[in-house]
């Protein structure tokens, strides 16, 4: 076994406990409202990921062209895992969300519907929807739809429209599946993943943003050294071996 260098193991102790010491601080609620400080951070970058994922007003303005664009499809709603009320209950939530966008809703049997609607028009409602979503006012979801679950309610956006949009796709309707998918990419997934999050702009903390990622760069660098010290000082370094002449 290689001697032990003093030097190197005092230097890798001391980083060492230095890390664990700025761990502990970590894991205390004092950073935000209370919260340790992973939680504050994970809030944060959230927060400041849902202000950077604001795309629904000019996701509006292409949405305005297919007003007029009728759509007349066959869906499938039915998914492996339903009960027969699971289904029902899917079925009339959506066709309370396409009826009150002006739509005509056709219960086909099966888990399947037919919607014949202006286009346009209904993906305004999904759009009204999200931005309501988005800046987390479920209260209007709640009285618009009178169903008090508003993420399940507005979960039927993306459940229907994701299948509208296979199912465009499918007829080669590509300007059509096109709009459908950014309206769910751009729109309907961002406010329903980041709902009850508060959108902070990434101009509005830029020092912040800079700090915590400098330190999260130097706290793995610092355990980096901590780790090479230790092997150091323990006399377990590596070194190449000599060149052996055949």
């Amino acid at each position: 076994m290689a001697a032990m260098r003093k030097k190197e193991l005092t230097l890798g102790v001391i980083f060492t406990l230095v890390f664990i010491g700025i761990l502990f601080v970590m894991f205390q609620p004092w950073f935000g409202r209370g919260q340790n400080f992973l939680a504050y951070a994970d809030e944060l970058f959230n927060s400041l990921a849902k202000g950077s994922a604001y795309f629904i007003p000019k996701t509006k303005t292409k949405v305005e062209k297919f007003k007029g664009k009728i759509l007349d499809i066959e869906i499938n709603l039915k998914k492996p895992t339903d009960t027969p009320q699971d289904l029902q209950t899917r079925i009339a939530l959506n066709t309370k969300l396409y009826t009150l966008a002006g739509a005509q809703v056709e219960d086909k049997g099966n888990g399947k519907i037919k919607i014949v609607g202006d286009l346009g028009q209904i993906l305004s409602s999904a759009l009204e929807d999200a931005d309501a979503m988005y800046w987390n006012k479920g209260d209007f979801i709640k009285e618009k739809y009178g169903y008090q679950d508003e993420k399940k309610m507005f979960r039927q956006w993306h459940n229907s429209l994701s299948a509208i949009n296979k199912k465009l796709t499918l007829e080669k309707k590509a300007e059509m599946a096109q709009i459908v998918n950014e309206v769910v990419t751009k729109a309907i997934e961002p406010s329903y993943n980041f709902y009850g999050i508060t959108p902070e702009s990434v101009k509005s903390k830029p020092g912040l943003l800079t700090g915590l990622l400098v330190f999260y760069v130097l706290y793995t660098v610092w355990w980096g050294f901590a780790i090479m010290y230790l092997m150091e000082g323990l006399g377990l370094s590596t070194k190449k071996g000599k060149k052996k002449e055949v």
